[in-house]
């Protein structure tokens, strides 16, 4: 099977192609619009495992776990896929199509431009995906049975904001159910390392509070304009990360309004149990600061426009 990237108006399956949006590692993603089955006219994002992959099982895995947990969650704040499978051995996922910018391009053209996002926008994608995390981790099965997920790969480039303002979060390809027998045991280290917790380090199971970490870190680069965990190497920054050495924010922006570095630094605290208990409790704390009428959608959907506005 090929590797050259689909053209235009190519057919795969019951999709015709437009154009590709981007190539990882593993997967490519095309805007693509279904043209036969229930799905039929609806624009999609179509996500398309390397045939290469395709004799390898743990890319394989990957691939369909990402399938069999996002179908299982239902939340606004979470890209839904709406069909997965296999053309010529190739395997596939059709998932809801978002019309703007990942969130890691958004705070790229910040620094670019040496501005800073309002607060209330930071604050506002962090209250959204928290409630989407809140969800997930707390999601139940079709018998009742709590899934226990954790995402393993908040970053954000995993984050999507819409044209509209629209806050979702995706690729739960490296997700762990551990109520369906998928906790690691591997010593795998699974993420991103500027936004890993520290307790991933060594391997530890793991839990929801790595998200939550997660969370942290996207704020704490939404708000100041650079990653929380920084070093000249691997082994630097993972120094870094084993003492939770993470600069101040109020060094890089010291208008930030009182009490909200006081609750980053505790969201992004060495020992887990010094951290948020939970979800809920994160985004209550984040409420204050927050303000609907700048950080809302329509808030966001015009920050988002200004950025990209071609000069």
């Amino acid at each position: 099977m090929s590797e050259a990237t689909l053209p235009p108006a190519a057919r795969f399956g019951p999709f015709e192609v437009h154009h590709l949006l981007g190539r990882g590692g593993m997967a490519e993603v095309y805007k693509a619009r279904f043209i036969e089955g229930p799905h039929q006219g609806k624009t999609v994002a179509l996500k398309r495992l390397m045939p290469r992959l395709v004799a390898d099982p743990e890319a394989l895995d990957l691939f369909t776990s990402e399938a069999d947990v996002s179908r299982l969650l239902k939340h606004p704040n979470i890209i839904q896929v709406l069909e997965a499978g296999a053309v010529e051995e190739v395997y596939y996922l059709a998932m809801e199509y978002i019309d703007g910018r990942d969130l890691g391009q958004i705070l790229a053209r910040c620094r670019e431009r040496r501005i800073f996002l309002p607060v209330p926008f930071a604050v506002h994608i962090a209250i959204s995906v928290l409630d989407a995390l809140g969800y997930a981790h707390e999601a139940k099965g079709p018998t009742g049975m709590p899934l226990k997920v954790v995402h393993c790969d908040i970053s954000p480039s995993n984050l999507f904001i819409s044209r509209l303002g629209e806050i979702k979060l995706g690729d739960f390809g490296i997700a762990k159910v551990r109520a369906l027998g998928d906790a690691d045991e591997s010593g795998t280290l699974w993420g991103k390392l500027p936004y890993l917790a520290p307790e991933q380090l060594d391997r530890a199971p793991l839990t929801p509070q790595v998200d939550l970490w997660g969370v942290a870190t996207i704020l704490y680069e939404g708000l100041a304009n650079r990653r929380a965990l920084q070093g000249p190497n691997s082994q630097a920054m993972q120094a870094a990360l084993r003492k939770a050495e993470i600069p101040h924010m109020e060094a890089f922006r010291p208008e930030l309004p009182p009490g909200l570095g006081a609750l980053v630094r505790k969201a992004l605290s060495l020992r887990p149990q010094d951290r948020f208990a939970n979800a809920a409790e994160f985004m209550d704390a984040l409420k204050p600061f927050h303000d609907e009428m700048v950080g809302g959608q329509l808030g966001i959907a015009s920050v988002v426009r200004g950025l990209f506005k071609q000069p």
